[in-house]
């Protein structure tokens, strides 16, 4: 038995194949462009943070030292104070005023007198030493991390003051060739474009002082 199907059924019928093909097709082309992106040729976008290479060790800073094939050497430990780090077998290595490569090279060269041919890795896991300290009358009292060329005015802005800080008495300490100097800041004059002298870089270590 035939079945007679009107023109204008057919038409549609017609209308709705093609539409469903063309998705389909579209689906298609997605589906291919996603497999020739970044994954399917294994690249990512990921970005690891690193030290910079020229970067000295400082007291307190994190650092871990790898050793190949020796997990007993091998772990992650603060610089101490006197800039030194304590290793087995090397006892005490001087870490501070070095670059990580340096420290590694140092540590590779003591390890030669007890294992063959070591291979030492040395990374910066955590940067302590670069801070500056903000006291007295600032309303966020504390360590700060010290940014590339910042300055006494820079410092002092991060942290506010109480209603009760002289703003023209501010100072800072630092130690030079193992004695403590004096630096006077005086803000009000400074941030009206007066004694441009006073704004001097800051150095790790220094300590501002609002009264």
């Amino acid at each position: 038995m035939k079945i007679k199907v009107s023109p204008v059924l057919m038409a549609v019928f017609l209308s709705l194949h093609a539409l469903v093909l063309g998705a389909h097709g579209q689906a298609a082309k997605t589906s291919e462009d996603q497999k020739s992106g970044p994954e399917a040729t294994g690249s990512t976008s990921a970005v690891s943070a690193t030290v910079d290479q020229t970067y000295r060790i400082g007291p307190q800073d994190i650092v871990q030292i790898d050793v190949w094939k020796e997990p007993e050497i091998t772990r992650t430990i603060p610089v101490r104070p006197d800039g030194k780090i304590s290793l087995p077998l090397l006892n005490d290595v001087q870490a501070a005023g070095l670059t990580a490569m340096q420290l590694a090279g140092s540590i590779r060269e003591g390890l030669t007198k007890f294992l063959t041919n070591p291979q030492v890795t040395v990374t910066v896991t955590q940067i302590n030493s670069m801070r500056v300290f903000l006291t007295g009358e600032t309303t966020r009292p504390g360590p700060i991390p010290l940014l590339p060329n910042m300055t006494v005015l820079q410092a002092v802005a991060s942290g506010g003051f109480t209603q009760f800080a002289r703003l023209n008495s501010i100072y800072v300490l630092r130690v030079e060739n193992g004695r403590q100097v004096k630096y006077t800041f005086h803000y009000k004059d400074v941030v009206k474009g007066k004694r441009a002298e006073e704004n001097i870089l800051l150095k790790p270590g220094d300590v501002i002082v609002v009264p």
